[in-house]
């Protein structure tokens, strides 16, 4: 059976492929290359809150037009991080508003003179609006934080001899409104007799902190200018054949050839192909598997593209390595296969959080991440709940971590949230996650929203079109949402390929009474998969454990009570995951900081890790569980010889 569907989805693959919505304009990630160059801007920026009544003093004074330090004090803040924790100002942790980034650069000499080089500038995230000025110009406006953006500035390098001297200028955003993803709502409290005139406060209906900034790389890279703007491209299996089927846009020139190549890891070359389109064959292909699931994990080819185009300067060259790897993904009523073979999700949510960085892109952080999956066994996660750094993902591709991908689709919980300007926008930004990460074999399985309000008649009709243009956008890949809603009420669930739901049974209701959860946790997943016959993944499940609180009977917030509260979950996903259920994510990786409640102390206490990483009874507890589901693995007769060398 799983012979049958690879090979039909390889006879699909280069009609899905040929019938994706095509997306406008391309996000390669910047690589250097014989033709390409790129200076990163990490560092010291200037910084300036606007903290002005209206927060428009920084338009009204025109801030960008001479260097921030002029318009008053500035600070040094480090790019890339949340501006919140940096800072002993107490009003930067929760300020909402405009700041002001600032940072002057100095060029390359052929970069200002050589007029057969594009010069880009790209910011690798601003949450959540933002606006760019170069030189004083204004650039680029983008909105939403998560993603990037870019802009072509070289008609404001390449104009004189001071071309060379570049000031950057970037204001940001951080409110949101009801047509944000996510979502907000400004409140202001007008008793004053309890607060100052014009005292407002930022709503959020989602539970982590709204940090905010230039939380990653902003950098500036070169390409000719015809150059390669996209690279798509889908992979299927044809008995023992991979297929590679590619398709590239170039800007530029129309006056064109392009050269493609794909080397195995040891830059032998596998196979060759010419065109903007077309599809590679290599005969014994080495397929892409997920951490664990293979002697050889995660194997990556490299698809290298050459163009040759004809300018009106003269002929110029433009190189582009991207990595690929082979592999298919389906979906049964029942199972959710990876190369044909039935895959189960073990594995965790996370956040991009840690102490002083917030949301900041940090590679020691990364790396340590990664390290402690490894260690626990896990093979998957949720990017909960936004997409994280494209460095993230490329490590997924690199060992073999299983990502389903989602947007900032979180919050969405008031009926006013479900409008038409809300859907145009949730539509644009699948737009923009699928362009950037559609070419990672890491990446499963889209989720275009994390507990919606999906009982209501207006969220089932608004999923349902977001769910519908994703896979019009990546007919490859399946589809879902994350959903706490009960089974019967739900609006969305029709519309996924896997059904996600989270659940937090003597927790959140039922408070301490473990002895519930089997019996909920049973009902749960009979009735979600009797209505739909759609496989489940168990998205979240949790306990709040403050390390060093201890208590036997377990009571709530010890670390016992996490890790019993677990046990108990653990023995129906026992029982499911041989029959429908395909996946379980604990809540959460680590711990992680939320805003300020009675609740809610120094954050989400759900981790089992601590936000520094260090791990709770419970991390021992899932790290037993799950190298002994991967002995278990009747489909990986290698995993036995994997886990004693981790043993």
């Amino acid at each position: 059976m799983a012979r049958r569907t690879a090979v039909a989805w390889a006879a699909l693959g280069p009609l899905l492929w040929g019938c994706a919505l095509a997306l406008q304009g391309g996000m390669l990630y910047p690589r250097e290359s014989p033709s390409r160059q790129r200076k990163e801007l990490d560092g010291l920026w200037s910084f300036r809150a606007d903290f002005s009544h209206n927060r428009r003093r920084g338009f009204e004074e025109q801030w960008y037009r001479r260097p921030l330090r002029e318009s008053g004090p500035t600070l040094d803040m480090p790019v890339p991080s949340s501006f919140n924790d940096i800072s002993q100002d107490w009003r930067l942790w929760d300020f909402v508003g405009w700041v002001w980034y600032e940072r002057e650069v100095i060029l390359p000499e052929r970069w200002t003179q050589d007029l057969s080089t594009r010069v880009v500038l790209r910011i690798g995230s601003a949450h959540a609006y933002a606006i760019v000025w170069v030189n004083g110009v204004d650039t680029l406006e983008h909105e939403g934080g998560y993603l990037p953006f870019e802009a072509d500035i070289s008609n404001l390098v390449q104009v004189g001899p001071l071309s060379s001297q570049l000031r950057i200028t970037i204001a940001i955003n951080n409110t949101l409104t009801p047509t944000t993803l996510p979502p907000g709502t400004i409140q202001y409290l007008t008793d004053t007799s309890k607060y100052p005139k014009g005292y407002f406060v930022q709503n959020v209906y989602f539970d982590f902190f709204n940090y905010a900034g230039l939380q990653r790389s902003v950098l500036l890279y070169t390409t000719p200018t015809a150059c390669i703007d996209d690279i798509t491209v889908t992979t299927g299996v044809e008995h023992d054949s991979g297929l590679v089927n590619y398709q590239i846009s170039v800007k530029g020139s129309n006056l064109f050839e392009l050269e493609v190549r794909l080397l195995d890891a040891e830059n032998k070359l596998m196979a060759n192909g010419t065109g903007t389109q077309g599809q590679l064959k290599v005969p014994g292909a080495r397929l892409w598997w997920p951490y664990l699931m293979h002697e050889r994990p995660a194997y990556l080819y490299s698809l290298e593209v050459r163009l040759t185009a004809q300018t009106s300067l003269g002929p110029v060259s433009d190189f582009y390595t991207l990595p690929v790897g082979i592999r298919t993904v389906n979906v049964t009523k029942s199972q959710f296969l990876i190369n044909g073979k039935p895959f189960y999700f073990h594995g965790v949510n996370k956040h991009e959080d840690a102490d002083i960085r917030g949301k900041g892109f940090d590679w020691p952080l990364l790396v340590k991440d990664f390290n402690l999956l490894r260690w626990l066994g896990a093979n998957a996660f949720r990017t909960s709940h936004y997409p994280y750094a494209e460095e993230v993902l490329q490590m997924c591709d690199r060992y073999g971590i299983v990502v389903i991908d989602e947007c900032p689709g979180v919050g969405l919980e008031l009926p006013q949230f479900f409008n038409n300007v809300s859907l145009q926008n949730h539509m644009r930004v699948m737009e923009e996650v699928v362009r950037r990460d559609k070419n990672h074999p890491a990446v499963v399985m889209w989720s275009v929203a994390n507990e919606p309000a999906s009982h209501l008649e207006s969220a089932g009709y608004y999923l349902k079109m977001v769910i519908a243009h994703t896979k019009a956008l990546d007919p490859s890949r399946p589809v879902t949402f994350v959903t706490r809603s009960n089974y019967a009420a739900d609006k969305g669930a029709p519309y996924v390929d896997v059904i996600c739901v989270n659940s937090y049974y003597s927790w959140y209701n039922d408070f301490g009474h473990l002895e519930l959860i089997q019996r909920q946790l049973t009902t749960q997943f009979e009735n979600w998969y009797k209505t739909y016959q759609k496989p489940i993944i168990q998205s979240e499940y949790g306990a709040e454990a403050i390390v060093g609180f201890h208590q036997d009977p377990p009571l709530m917030f010890t670390e016992e009570y996490q890790k019993s509260l677990l046990e108990q979950y653990h023995v129906v996903l026992d029982q499911k995951r041989r029959k429908y259920v395909v996946g379980e994510l604990i809540w959460n990786f680590a711990d992680f900081m939320t805003e300020q409640s009675p609740t809610r102390v120094l954050g989400n206490k759900k981790g089992v890790f601590t936000r520094q990483r260090q791990p709770k009874s419970a991390a021992f507890l899932l790290r037993e569980r799950y190298w002994k589901i991967l002995t278990c693995n009747i489909n990986s007769p290698e995993t036995p010889n994997m886990i004693k060398g981790h043993e």
